[in-house]
């Protein structure tokens, strides 16, 4: 048997998107269905839908989701028809190199699910799903490693969230930088990530906060999410910033935009021997340049930030009490409640720079 559901497809790099109908088979061995029941638009879709990330054509974009299990295949025992579920991205094979290093999150598997066909149009073409979850569709089909149960006491359309947007910020401070409690950061980007970035700053402790973007507009929402400190990008900011933070720099700097401009201002702000986090995702034709003597005298360190250095299955139920205990507020992170017809309007906005997050609701 099949399901027929409305997706939001991109036929191929650069086109429009289109709201139709694909085909989902039942799910085989190791599979699961689930209803979603909202997915967050994410700059890293925007990305695959332009070309700065490369994506199998035609395909369903959407990887940051929460919903429902309504169907298992043969062999699924992590989860159940009925039970609340987080969309896992980036699920961790196990047993290759790099997740046997204890670095899951770098999982040289994790993507295998993307460049295979898991649906089909009217016409028998297949379909791709995007990131391996294809979350812009009333339904999709997973691997049970891509599925995260969803504790109690965190609302389904806002669980969505959690998948990719608060893990990837949360665990930028508290995986990857290890910010402690009174250490000073900035964060550069004030999308759903970094807005995220904020609130895993306030929950560590650390102070003084500084954002900055380039919309003026976004200094109430980023003291909202814990920013103590708000300034508006321009060819001064790092000097602006180390003059917030008694002239030496943060302890801490976290990119979140993906740019050269912006992780040279960022690694710019950072104190001597600071550490300067990227989470933003750049093109591969955008360099970034650093000249020797610098490396060796400011003594920063410059890293990656990958899905928050996080195990989902380890981190969601982590996130998920902040959210309970009131620490962690998925809400605010969500600016625009939009339907999948309004998928293009939310790119538009992540163009400009307004908003934080956009949610499909189903």
């Amino acid at each position: 048997m099949t399901t027929t559901v409305r997706a939001a497809l991109l036929s191929s790099v650069g086109a429009a998107l289109e709201l139709t109908e694909i085909t989902l088979p039942d799910p085989g061995p190791g599979q699961v269905r689930v209803k979603l029941a909202a997915a967050g638009v994410c700059h890293s879709d925007l990305s695959l839908a332009t070309g700065v990330l490369r994506a199998a054509t035609p395909v369903v974009l959407g990887h940051e989701g929460a919903g429902t299990v309504v169907a298992v295949g043969e062999g699924v025992s992590k989860v159940a028809v009925g039970d609340p579920v987080v969309l896992n991205w980036a699920p961790a094979c196990g047993h290759c190199h790099l997740c046997e290093l204890g670095e899951p999150w770098l999982c040289e598997n994790s993507y295998a699910a993307s460049v295979e066909t898991y649906a089909a149009l009217a016409d028998g073409t297949g379909v791709y799903p995007g990131l391996g979850v294809a979350a812009f569709a009333a339904e999709t089909v997973v691997s049970e490693s891509a599925v995260i149960p969803l504790p109690q006491g965190v609302p389904l359309d806002a669980a969505a969230l959690l998948g990719c947007a608060v893990l990837t910020g949360y665990g930028a401070v508290h995986n990857a930088a290890r910010v402690r409690e009174g250490e000073s950061a900035v964060v550069f980007g004030l999308g759903g990530v970094g807005l995220a970035v904020l609130q895993g700053l306030r929950i560590a402790g650390a102070g003084p906060i500084v954002a900055v973007d380039v919309t003026p507009e976004k200094e109430e929402l980023a003291r909202r999410h814990g920013a103590t400190e708000f300034v508006v990008a321009d060819d001064q900011t790092a000097k602006t910033v180390r003059k917030l933070t008694g002239g030496h720099g943060t302890d801490h700097a976290f990119e979140c935009v993906g740019r050269s401009t912006t992780i040279r201002a960022a690694w710019n702000s950072t104190r001597r021997g600071g550490r300067t986090t990227v989470v933003g995702i750049g093109s591969k034709d955008d360099q970034v340049a650093f000249n020797a003597l610098e490396i060796f005298h400011f003594a920063r360190t410059l890293t990656a930030c990958v899905y928050g250095d996080g195990v989902p299955d380890r981190d969601v139920p982590l996130l998920a009490e902040h959210v309970r205990a009131g620490r962690l507020d998925l809400d605010a992170l969500i600016t625009d409640r939009i339907t999948l017809d309004d998928i293009p309007a939310a790119f538009d906005r992540m163009r400009e720079g307004k908003g934080g997050r956009s949610l499909i609701v189903f």
